[in-house]
C-alpha cells in the first residue's frame, strides 16, 4: 500500500509559478510510475503529466507542455510538479497518483487527496 500526500498548492496570479510535491509513504517510490492529474469544478479529472520509475521517460498533456515539469527524487520518496506561466484555466485540484510499474502509466491504483491550485487573472 502506498500513501500519497500532495502539498504546495495555493493562490497565484496568472503568469506566476508553483511547485507541487507528492510525498509517499508505505513503499519505496522507485518501484512506481507516478502521475499528476487535475480536476476543475464541474469537469472530469484529466491527465497532466507522468514519469516512469527512473525519471527518464516523461509525458505531458498538450495543455501544459513547455510550462510544467514533472520530476522525482526516489531517495526522498517524492515527486514534483513545477508549474510555470500559470493560467486561470490551470485552476483545479491537483492529484498525485502511483502505479507499480517501471514504465509510464496512464492507469493508477493509488491516489492522494489532492491540493488546490487557484490562478487569478
Amino acid at each position: 500500500q502506498v500513501q500519497l500526500v500532495e502539498t504546495g498548492g495555493g493562490l497565484v496570479q496568472a503568469g506566476g509559478s508553483l511547485r507541487l510535491s507528492c510525498a509517499a509513504s508505505g513503499r519505496t517510490l522507485s518501484s512506481y510510475a507516478m502521475g499528476w492529474f487535475r480536476q476543475a469544478p464541474g469537469k472530469e479529472r484529466e491527465f497532466v503529466a507522468a514519469i516512469n520509475w527512473s525519471g527518464g521517460n516523461l509525458r505531458y498533456a498538450d495543455s501544459v507542455k513547455g510550462r510544467f515539469t514533472i520530476s522525482r527524487d526516489n531517495a526522498k520518496n517524492t515527486v514534483f510538479l513545477q508549474m510555470n506561466s500559470l493560467k486561470p484555466e490551470d485552476t483545479a485540484v491537483y492529484f498525485c497518483a502511483a502505479e507499480r510499474s517501471r514504465y509510464v502509466a496512464m492507469e493508477y491504483a493509488y491516489w492522494g487527496q489532492g491540493t488546490q491550485v487557484t490562478v487569478s487573472s
